[in-house]
């Protein structure tokens, strides 16, 4: 079983940055997709990152230009890094790995999310 722990969430002033990471703990055999995602109090989670089969990385419009994900030293997670931050992009951020894990067995795992506030 493959579990995800987010961290780097915390509290901002607008205009500032973050760096979110994720860490994963089981054996992952060969990653397929993988991302960032948010949700906003009364809002569904929303995509704001992805990358799948290695295709590059597609951004949320309200995002590009601003984020940048990254694979760090051939790592199964993605790390979050959220520059010019503005008070709507505050919400709790997952990661989502997606893959092959040890026996060939499938997996689509998600954290349990890390807060980012960002105040005006």
């Amino acid at each position: 079983q493959v579990q995800l722990m987010e961290s780097g969430g915390g509290l901002v002033q607008a205009g500032g940055s973050l760096r979110l990471s994720c860490a994963a703990s089981g054996s992952i055999f060969r990653v397929t997709e993988m991302g960032w995602y948010r949700q906003n109090s009364g809002n569904e989670r929303e995509l704001v990152a992805v990358m799948r089969g290695g295709r590059g990385i597609k951004y949320a419009d309200s995002v590009k230009g601003r984020f940048i994900m990254s694979r760090e030293n051939n790592k199964n997670t993605p790390d979050l890094q959220m520059n010019s931050l503005k008070t709507e992009d505050t919400g709790i951020y997952y990661c989502n790995v997606r893959g092959v894990a040890d026996r060939g067995r499938t997996f689509d795992s998600w954290g349990q999310g890390t807060q980012v506030t960002v105040s005006s």
